[in-house]
């Protein structure tokens, strides 16, 4: 029998998932064997997708998974890393949604660097691991749609982080219809005044009247 993934298993997940979606460099490599002894008491629906990813690390080199992370996440809208940017665009809808992650970390105690979005995955799995499980998971489910459309868009991709995102949604609850009409819905339209995501992704959303878009700050990321 499997079982599923309870609160310790996440917590562990969510750490290692963070870890493994940031920049790739020589610590994260060095890392690898300590990852693995933390996943190996994981459920096998969390265990065996990061195990995968863990045995990519080992195959690969250090630059070829930079430059592969670089041409996933930098150049490709539709995997986009900042979870509010699938359900609000560059709209100002999400300048407020970014304000609700802040003042969740901000209670935990958590201060982010000047200049890091609070909804970058690897952050919001590092809070969710280390600061506040309950409202840290309550951010990932508030977000599943776009986290569903990211998993699906490196599935779709043969991108090795597919697996990461198949071991995140391993750790939350399934799909409700409300949810897979909305995955469904930002498939075929996109976020609003965007047009990226799965193909087709026809269409943008349409803004609210008067909702121009919001200039956001890249996050502080190392690079070579």
């Amino acid at each position: 029998m499997r079982r599923a993934a309870d609160g310790a298993d996440s917590a562990t997940a969510w750490q290692a998932a963070s870890l493994l979606l940031g920049y790739p460099d020589e610590e994260l490599m060095g890392r690898r064997a300590l990852l693995r002894r933390a996943v190996q008491g994981l459920a096998p629906t969390v265990r065996e997708p990061l195990s995968g990813f863990l045995d990519h690390l080992d195959a690969i080199r250090l630059p070829d998974l930079a430059a592969d992370y670089v041409a996933t996440f930098d150049h490709r809208k539709r995997c986009c890393l900042y979870l509010t940017y699938y359900a609000y665009g560059d709209t100002r809808k999400r300048g407020a949604a970014l304000l609700r992650f802040k003042r969740a970390y901000r209670a935990a105690g958590l201060v982010l660097d000047d200049g890091e979005l609070p909804d970058h995955l690897a952050v919001v799995l590092e809070f969710a691991a280390t600061g506040n499980r309950a409202e840290g998971r309550r951010l990932l489910v508030e977000h599943r749609a776009g986290l569903e459309l990211l998993r699906l868009a490196l599935t779709e991709d043969g991108s090795p982080w597919a697996a990461v995102l198949d071991a995140v949604a391993a750790t939350l609850p399934p799909l409700t219809g409300r949810n897979r009409d909305a995955v469904a819905r930002l498939a075929a339209e996109g976020p609003p005044e965007e047009d990226v995501g799965l193909a087709p992704y026809g269409a943008p959303y349409g803004a609210p009247e008067g909702a121009g878009p919001v200039p956001l700050p890249d996050p502080v990321r190392s690079r070579p």
